[in-house]
C-alpha cells in the first residue's frame, strides 16, 4: 500500500464520515449511523495498517504521518465518548475534526521515506508518539466540548453532565500527555544522554502541559467555570503551536523534533 492509494481510503472514510453526521440526529437510523461511523474509522485503519506494512516501519516519522494518526484518534475518541455520554453532537465535530486532516494530508502529499535516522530507531518511538496523539486527541475533543459549554453558558444554560465530560477528557488526555513527555525524556537519555535540552519543541511542550495544569487546578479550586474553559482553548492553542507550529518557528529549524 502507497500514499497515492490513500485518497481512496479518505474518500471512503470521509463519505461514511458525513452520512453518519446527517442520521445521528435521527431515531430510527441511529444504529446505521454508528455502523457509519465506525465503518470510517476502520477504513482508516486499514489504510495505515497496510500503509505501515508498505513502508517497514511505524508511519510516525513525518507531519503528514501524525495527521493520518489524528484522524484515526478524535474520531475513535469522539465515538467512545458518544456511546459514554450521548451527546450526538461529538460525532460530528469529531468528524469534521477528521474530515479537515485528510484533506490537508490529500491536498499536502509527502514524500515517505523507508529510512530511519537511528535516533528514530528506539523502543520508545511508537509508545512516545502514540501517547502524544492520543492527548492530542482528547484534548481537542474537550475542547470541541468547552466551546458548546461556552455557548450554553452565555445562552444560561446549566449542563453538569458536560462539566464533567470536559473533566475527564482533560484528566485522561493530560495523563497521556505527561506519558508522553515522560517517555521522551527517557528516549532522550538513551539517544543523546541527557533528558532534556530546552530545545523549542521541549519547551513549547512544557508550556503546553503546564497551561493544561493550570486548567486542572482552575477546576479543583472551583474558579469561574468560563474563565476555565478559556484556559482551555488557550492550552489547545499552545498544543497546535507544538505540535504543528513548531516548524515555522525560526529559531526550532536546527531542531531535531522539526518534521
Amino acid at each position: 500500500m502507497i500514499w497515492t492509494n490513500f485518497i481512496f481510503f479518505a474518500i471512503g472514510s470521509i463519505i461514511c464520515w458525513i452520512i453518519a453526521s446527517i442520521l445521528i440526529y435521527k431515531q430510527k437510523y441511529k444504529k446505521a449511523s454508528n455502523i457509519l461511523f465506525l465503518l470510517g474509522i476502520a477504513i482508516l485503519l486499514t489504510f495505515i495498517i497496510l500503509f505501515w506494512q508498505n513502508l517497514k516501519r511505524p508511519p510516525f516519522r513525518t507531519i503528514g504521518e501524525t495527521r493520518l494518526w489524528y484522524s484515526f484518534f478524535i474520531t475513535l475518541v469522539g465515538y467512545i465518548t458518544y456511546k459514554r455520554w450521548k451527546y450526538p453532537w461529538l460525532i460530528i465535530y469529531t468528524s469534521i475534526v477528521g474530515i479537515v486532516f485528510l484533506i490537508i494530508n490529500l491536498l499536502k502529499p509527502e514524500i515517505h521515506s523507508q529510512t530511519l535516522m537511528p535516533a528514530l530507531q528506539s523502543l520508545w518511538f511508537i509508545p512516545h508518539v502514540t501517547a502524544y496523539i492520543i492527548s492530542y486527541s482528547m484534548l481537542g475533543a474537550a475542547t470541541i466540548a468547552g466551546i458548546i459549554l461556552l455557548k450554553k453558558i452565555e445562552n444560561k444554560q446549566v449542563d453538569f453532565k458536560l462539566e464533567r465530560l470536559i473533566d475527564n477528557l482533560v484528566y485522561i488526555g493530560f495523563g497521556f500527555l505527561a506519558l508522553g513527555l515522560l517517555m521522551g525524556c527517557l528516549w532522550a537519555k538513551e539517544a543523546w544522554g541527557h533528558y532534556w535540552s530546552w530545545d523549542p519543541k521541549e519547551t513549547w511542550a512544557f508550556l503546553t502541559s503546564t497551561a493544561y495544569l493550570v486548567y486542572i487546578h482552575s477546576r479543583l479550586h472551583k474558579i469561574n467555570l468560563k474563565i476555565s474553559l478559556w484556559i482551555l482553548i488557550i492550552s489547545l492553542i499552545l498544543l497546535c503551536i507544538t505540535w504543528l507550529g513548531i516548524d515555522y518557528i525560526p529559531s526550532a529549524q536546527t531542531s531535531i523534533h522539526v518534521y
